[in-house]
């Protein structure tokens, strides 16, 4: 350093972790999750959003682009694209070189039914744009009865489209289950042989999740399990602020070790609506809707919702446990879709607080999802449809026409 230069001045807080930030909150989110639509052509029993018919709410193309336009001025990383199945939109392609064209990167998360060789040969082409295949079974006979028939070899031909496109580093997400955990090595040399990273994600009682959350969630054995193989793989594997329920265990594993929700991360539905979390589609943990004044800017700054969120929780009973400090009571979304209180033990609490917990309250009366767009009609148990509608530029004149087809014309599937 020159005599002429100076150093940079420390800010005051300076002294803080990085964790201690993230739980007062950030001016913007690091990522945020965006369900363009609800629309899909699989019927998944977990699905946290219960996706299936398009909601003919949808934000327009124009709103689209104009929410990117924010999140570019808020300094926004990337965004999480979700759905339902998103590629389904005819404008996906061109919302997202949009957004990588004004310097919002774009992960998606899809079930491969879009991903052609051309469509692969065009994700290999950029630096800006990643992907995320759904995958919750090592094989067709476990990954099927979850996701729907055909959906393994779908899922199988998207790798091998993105392979031969050169396109490596591609994410492999799968939802831990009872009837997976006893694969975690097999997806992991699945990842390693197509040069993809494993991201491993806890299940929540969210969406039809909340009907299937007492058969498919991991035992307690299969916890420790999950938690052991993670020690030992962690570095390795993506696994968000999924699992930080198992530090209770012991070391706290890698990834944020908290809850995010409000404070690094948040979720955008494809009516505008703002959720604190993916996990938490209920009016309770709604903060707002894009499509009122001030935009996403003043939901994520000023809602009363987050900004609760960002003050310091009190922890309840989970307070006077040793494990407090690692776990930090767990997860939200978990604790309410089960009926038990934010201030408990998470159901899945790794001392056994949960499972004394759950049995004190009526599961019945736990609260339900807000929104459900399951298909009405049978759709799993059938081969994956490779056709999906695309949208015309004009809204429905009904907008309480529920059809996933309401402005909606055919265009076969390249």
């Amino acid at each position: 350093m020159s005599p002429t230069s100076a150093a940079p001045p420390r800010p005051a807080n300076s002294g803080r972790r990085l964790v201690d930030h993230f739980q007062q909150g950030l001016d913007a989110p690091i990522c945020l999750t965006w369900e363009l639509t609800y629309a899909c052509n699989l019927a998944c029993v977990h699905c946290l959003s219960s996706s299936g018919r398009r909601d003919p709410r949808e934000l327009s193309t124009a709103e689209c682009k104009a929410i990117i336009d924010e999140l570019q001025r808020m300094q926004v990383f990337y965004v999480n694209i979700g759905g339902g199945e998103p590629t389904v939109r005819p404008d996906f392609w061109e919302l997202v070189d949009y957004a990588t064209a004004h310097q919002v990167g774009v992960k998606f998360s899809t079930n491969g039914v879009r991903i052609t060789p051309e469509t692969a040969r065009r994700l290999a082409a950029s630096d800006y744009v990643d992907v995320q295949l759904s995958l919750d079974g090592a094989t067709a006979e476990v990954n099927d009865a979850v996701r729907g028939a055909g959906s393994y070899e779908t899922a199988l031909r998207a790798m091998d489209n993105l392979a031969a496109a050169g396109f490596r580093g591609f994410k492999i997400s799968v939802v831990a289950t009872r009837h997976n955990i006893g694969q975690l090595d097999e997806f992991k040399a699945l990842a390693d042989r197509y040069q993809a990273h494993l991201r491993l994600t806890r299940l929540r009682p969210s969406g039809r999740g909340a009907d299937t959350w007492d058969e498919l969630h991991p035992t307690a054995e299969q916890q420790r399990q999950l938690y052991d193989w993670l020690v030992e793989h962690g570095e390795q594997v993506l696994t968000g602020d999924s699992f930080f329920h198992l530090s209770a265990y012991g070391d706290s594993l890698p990834g944020l070790n908290l809850c995010g929700a409000g404070r690094v991360v948040c979720l955008i539905d494809p009516v505008g609506d703002v959720y604190a979390c993916p996990f938490a589609i209920h009016e309770t943990f709604k903060a707002g809707n894009l499509r009122e004044e001030g935009g996403f800017t003043r939901v994520w700054r000023e809602s009363s919702l987050f900004q609760d969120l960002r003050r310091p929780q009190t922890g309840g009973a989970c307070t006077q446990c040793s494990a407090y400090d690692a776990c930090q009571g767990g997860c939200m979304a978990a604790k309410f879709f089960t009926g038990l209180p934010l201030d408990g033990p998470d159901p899945e609490c790794v001392q056994g607080h949960g499972e004394g917990a759950l049995a004190g309250v009526d599961r019945a009366a736990a609260p339900r999802p807000s929104q459900d767009h399951s298909h009405r009609g049978p759709v799993r148990g059938q081969p994956v449809l490779l056709g999906m509608p695309a949208r015309r530029e004009n809204r429905p004149d009904r907008m309480c026409d529920e059809s996933p087809l309401a402005g909606l014309h055919w265009q076969p599937a390249r």
